[in-house]
């Protein structure tokens, strides 16, 4: 199953609240942030609504957000990376397509370190992208966490002259996914 099957396959059957195939985990919650750090402002956003799906037979991951499910602590921040940056009319997703690197015994309670290997997109960019993190098995559930840097130049994310010096150029993210786990 290609990536593209197990995100078009997974993502609407959790929407829909079923099970896509016995191998194939839906995330339960799935949780985006990012920080964007200046001298003259921070500017920190939330993303509960991510979408995510996991092939332990293969270590294929697929994770998807909406970005304008991303929550900003003031409405008109919300409206301006909306609208002016991330232009989410016209690019309203992000989303990551990869293989978890590693060899993982799924069956064993643990806490691994995973690198994976894959496409990010945003605002319409696609690039390859090793993203490293901890992917934590427990009874009842599995736990992905990364951060990695989205750098708004490579992803020809443009920043107006006026504000230029309030948004980094650099924005760090963080994300968690937690999948139901049977095994």
């Amino acid at each position: 199953m290609n990536l593209r099957t197990l995100l078009l396959v997974a993502v609407p059957a959790l929407a829909m609240n079923i099970t896509a195939s016995a191998q194939v985990l839906s995330a339960s919650k799935g949780e985006s942030k990012f920080f964007s750090e200046t001298p003259l402002e921070n500017i920190a956003a939330a993303n509960s609504k991510v979408k995510a799906a996991l092939n332990p037979a293969t270590n294929q991951l697929a994770v998807k957000m909406a970005m304008t499910d991303f929550e900003f602590p003031n409405k008109l921040m919300q409206e301006h990376f909306n609208e002016n940056y991330i232009e989410s009319e016209k690019y309203p997703n992000a989303s990551f397509e990869g293989t978890i690197n590693e060899k993982i015994d799924w069956k064993k309670p643990g806490t691994y370190p995973v690198t994976a290997k894959g496409m990010f997109e945003i605002h319409g960019v696609k690039q390859p992208r090793t993203l490293t993190g901890k992917l934590t098995i427990e009874p009842g559930k599995i736990t992905l966490v990364s951060d990695f840097i989205v750098a708004l130049e490579a992803h020809k994310i443009e920043v107006p002259k006026l504000v230029m010096m309030k948004i980094a150029e650099q924005i760090k993210v963080q994300n968690k996914v937690e999948f139901a786990n049977k095994g």
